[in-house]
Formats: structure tokens, C-alpha cells, sequence
């Protein structure tokens, strides 16, 4: 998919984008029924809480395989989509990618935070080079826990984040100060639906308490360029070896039993440092 200069605009001004129909039905059908029947899943699910104690779970895993999800992660229409809106000319790579699993009523919230009060430490040195891409594998709506983004907020650059509950979320008073300055919008996405953002971009999710399970994919990719210093996977400097997009119906796939999952133990983000022990988020 080759983006126009509209939606090209729209995203350095916004922060995100919208991807209507990004992926097919019978696409977006194969890639949930698989999340839903493979034990890797499962198996490598990390839960955090949050601040209310309710849990939210995903699997988290960088290398992008023969798999599903790694030809989705590397499809010819999700590499033209992103390279225009990523500040280099280098190579795209992956970062990773994560199953978020939002169960009906129990799944919990996202606090307010940016990809990049993350990623900062792993001592990515430009943030315009790091962006998201959400599949929704369910719908999306309001009633359960739909992304919810603050519109141009990344270009506030990076604000302090400290610890919410397990997660890390961004300093309260910026958050606040910034849904009195910018526009609070809900997401809400049809399945196969894409949405693009910003690693700047301020963003959270209320708890699924519908009936209905949110099930999403977010991919996450660097330019070459991006260094990370503190970073030890290694995905992240690799150029993305590009699949064609009918992969994902038309190619064997293998079981996500082979991807280089994370470990909760092994996540730097969720390790306080010493300014983050004293400057909780409320």
C-alpha cells in the first residue's frame, strides 16, 4: 500500500494514522484464528497490571518468522506504508511485535503513556524513527477499550513517565496539560482496520468491560539508522526481508513455538530506575 501525500501530511501533524480495510477478511480471519489456537501464545503471555489491579496481557516476541504474524510484519503493503513516514532514507527493521488479548470484562486499561517512555530506555536515539502499526483482529469500539489518542501530542517530544500500576505511564500534569491543549480521539477500528502512530504519540486504552474480547497486533519497526545502545535483541538493526502480501493466505506458515518471545524479567522498561522510584505517577 502506497500512501498519498494527504495521508502522508496528516500523519506528521496528527501523530497517527487510519487504515481503512489494511488488511482483508479472509486475512484478519486467519491471523486471530491462529492467535486464538496456538499454545505460543498462551504460553508466552505477560501480564501486567494496572492501577486499578486489572490485568492486561500480551505476547511480545522481536525476530520476525515464517509465520503468520511475521508475514503480516513484513508484507510488501506494511513496508511501503511506514517507509515514507519514518525520518531516514536506511532500511526499515522490526523492533517487535505483540499480541494484545483485551478478554471480555476482565482485561484491563492501558495507562496514558508514549511508545518512547519506553523505548527510551533502551536508548533509542531518535524517536521519529520508531513507529507502531495496530491490526485490529476484533473490533474496536469505545465499549471495550478502544485506543484513545491525544492528537498532535507528539510533538511534545518525550515527557517523564514513571510506574502506574505495573506499566509505565507519562507524567499526569503533561497529560493533563495536553487534553486541555489538543484533541482527545477514539480509535475505534473494524477488524483488518490499520492504525499508524507516532513512538511520541500520547495514548491509553480503558479496561474491556463489554462483552466482547479486543484483540489487536502492533507492530513495531526502526530505521537502520536508529541506534539503540542498550537494546540486546537484535531484530532491531536487521532490515526487514519483505514478503509479498498474499503470504499470509497462500504460505505455509510455521508455529509462533519458534519466535524469540520476551521475558517479563528481561524487559528494561519495567525496571525502575532511581528518578522513577521517587516520581510515581498518580
Amino acid at each position: 500500500m502506497n500512501l498519498n501525500q494527504s495521508q502522508i501530511k496528516s500523519y506528521h501533524q496528527d501523530g497517527y494514522l487510519i487504515l481503512k480495510n489494511f488488511f482483508s477478511k479472509a486475512e484478519t480471519d486467519k491471523m486471530y484464528s491462529t492467535a486464538l489456537v496456538d499454545d505460543a501464545m498462551r504460553k508466552n503471555a505477560l501480564d501486567l497490571n494496572d492501577q486499578s489491579g486489572k490485568k492486561t496481557k500480551l505476547s511480545l516476541w522481536f525476530t520476525p518468522g515464517n509465520d503468520i504474524f511475521g508475514y503480516m510484519t513484513r508484507s510488501e503493503r506494511m513496508i511501503n506504508a511506514i517507509q515514507p513516514l519514518l525520518d531516514s532514507d536506511a532500511p526499515v527493521c522490526h523492533f517487535h511485535s505483540k499480541l494484545m488479548q483485551k478478554e471480555p470484562r476482565v482485561g484491563g486499561a492501558w495507562e496514558w503513556h508514549q511508545d518512547y517512555g519506553y523505548w527510551y530506555k533502551n536508548q533509542f536515539m531518535f524517536p521519529d524513527q520508531l513507529i507502531s502499526v495496530m491490526v485490529a483482529l476484533t473490533e474496536a469500539s469505545k465499549e471495550n477499550g478502544c485506543l484513545q489518542v491525544i492528537k498532535g501530542s507528539h510533538k511534545l517530544g518525550r515527557v517523564n513517565h514513571g510506574f502506574a500500576g505495573e506499566q509505565v505511564g507519562a507524567d499526569a500534569i503533561m497529560v493533563n496539560n495536553a487534553l486541555q491543549t489538543m484533541p482527545l480521539v477514539y480509535c475505534e477500528l473494524n477488524p483488518g482496520d490499520g492504525l499508524v502512530f507516532h513512538s511520541n504519540l500520547l495514548h491509553r486504552s480503558e479496561a474491556n468491560l463489554s462483552e466482547r474480547p479486543r484483540w489487536s497486533i502492533i507492530s513495531c519497526y526502526c530505521s537502520q539508522s536508529n541506534i539503540a545502545y542498550a537494546e540486546t535483541s537484535t531484530s532491531w538493526k536487521m532490515p526487514i526481508e519483505v514478503v509479498p502480501d498474499d503470504a499470509i493466505l497462500n504460505w505455509k506458515a510455521e508455529s509462533l513455538s519458534l519466535a524469540d518471545f520476551l521475558k517479563k524479567e528481561n524487559d528494561p522498561a519495567l525496571k525502575e530506575t532511581g528518578w522513577e522510584k521517587e516520581v510515581k505517577v498518580k
